[in-house]
């Protein structure tokens, strides 16, 4: 009978059911004479050669196993076990280059079969080719099952494909540092900054850190953390203003103090989570000139200076939410928790204005200091996290502006598709700082 002819045959399907059943229960004697059936009726069936051949190879006889798998890789349908039972043959007789042949086979037809990486991984470290058995180490981490990885008998040997994979990297990193040597010292800054993260997180030296919008999703925008302000037209007139800012800040700090309030404020009912210690708390405190959209006109009347500066400036409109700006003010030794900003349609800005040492940003992977006058530009919605270990008060300005990489007609309808969320929920639901 012809393989087509076998895969259609209902007399086959029967048998081989009620074979596949037999061995699940147990009862592998059983099973092998409803596969020599299945045989005596269709001679290339990959399943019951599969099973035969895997039986004779338990039984020592491997070269009954090898002849049943030959065939059974030759056999339909494709078989991803009848090439990792031959590789398992080739193994007991020594012809390593075989079996990895086979190996690699099944991998091609079912490429999450962590076992056989594990298997090939086995090869390797016989061979002494200790850096393609980390690689082969890695692919099968990549695609085992987490619960998989905890059961008990496989942790020592996810342990110790950890330990090779991370040991293997921490060599490449080395290598390729003196590798690069003569290449890293002829590029610019900014080139050289995104390619060390790039190396960085593929040697697993930093985590990969994306954007991870809370509320508002533009697609296709890149995982940037912080955007370089040459890039920016309307940043020098922005920097140049700082001196003029200060003042009308320390202004505020000497006559409207009690204008300052507390920057997180969960409401009745919504949880803190990372908050909790900032909740109600001075400790970081904002004040505000525009909050959700609308002008607090004693604040701006106090600084117009900063107005002059913040309307020359691409600020996001959102009815009921933006423009958003402030002064924030963070106390000596308060910490704001690590967390994610709620769309990526729009960069927050800092402008620094008092800035004593200890001080600094987190976003993503980098770290950055505040220099008074020099405006920090990054992605919130990429995790991000601010300190000031000083004994003195730090203060930025703070503003959004739309991401540049949105055109005017995806700032509209993004203006559009957040003013209707808001209209769904109320504008008063709380779906963080859109």
């Amino acid at each position: 009978m012809n393989t087509n002819a076998a895969a259609t045959d209902p007399r086959i399907a029967a048998l081989a059911v009620e074979a596949e059943g037999l061995a699940r229960r147990g009862q592998t004697q059983a099973s092998a004479r409803l596969w020599d059936q299945v045989l005596a009726l269709a001679p290339e069936h990959a399943g019951a050669l599969t099973f035969l051949g895997t039986l004779a190879l338990a039984g020592g006889d491997t070269a009954q196993a090898a002849s049943l798998l030959q065939r059974a890789v030759r056999g339909s349908p494709p078989m991803a076990m009848a090439h990792a039972q031959l590789a398992r043959v080739y193994r007991a007789t020594r012809d390593d280059a075989a079996a990895l042949q086979e190996l690699d086979r099944a991998l091609k037809l079912e490429p999450s079969a962590y076992g056989v990486h594990f298997e090939k991984a086995a090869i390797y470290g016989q061979l002494g080719r200790e850096k393609d058995q980390a690689l082969a180490f890695a692919s099968a981490l990549q695609v085992m099952p987490a619960q998989a990885a905890m059961t008990p008998e496989l942790q020592p040997l996810v342990a110790r494909a950890q330990r090779m994979v991370t040991e293997n990297q921490a060599q490449l990193g080395e290598f390729l540092d003196r590798h690069l040597a003569e290449l890293r010292g002829s590029r610019p800054g900014r080139t050289l900054e995104r390619f060390e993260e790039s190396l960085d997180v593929s040697l697993g030296r930093r985590p990969l850190q994306l954007s991870q919008p809370g509320m508002f999703n533009v697609v296709g925008l890149p995982s940037i953390a912080f955007f370089d302000r040459a890039d920016f037209a309307w940043a020098p007139a922005a920097e140049a203003c700082t001196d003029k800012v200060r003042a009308e800040l320390q202004d505020v700090l000497q006559q409207d103090a009690e204008g300052f309030i507390p920057y997180v404020q969960t409401r009745p009912g919504e949880p803190v989570g990372q908050f909790q210690p900032l909740d109600f708390n001075p400790d970081w405190s904002a004040y505000f000139l525009w909050r959700h959209g609308k002008r607090v006109e004693s604040h701006i009347a106090r600084c117009p200076e900063t107005m002059a500066m913040l309307d020359a400036v691409p600020q996001v409109a959102v009815q009921h939410r933006a423009p958003a700006a402030f002064f924030s003010a963070l106390k000596p030794h308060t910490r704001i928790p690590a967390h994610n900003g709620a769309t990526n349609c729009r960069l927050t800005v800092h402008l620094p204005l008092i800035i004593p040492p200890n001080c600094g940003l987190r976003v993503g992977n980098h770290v950055r200091p505040w220099t008074p006058g020099e405006l920090l530009i990054f992605d919130d919605t990429v995790e991000h996290a601010a300190w000031n270990d000083s004994d003195q008060l730090r203060v930025v300005l703070i503003f959004d502006i739309w991401h540049p990489l949105l055109s005017a007609d995806e700032r509209r309808l993004v203006q559009g598709a957040l003013e209707g969320i808001m209209a769904y929920y109320g504008r008063d639901a709380p779906l963080g700082e859109l």
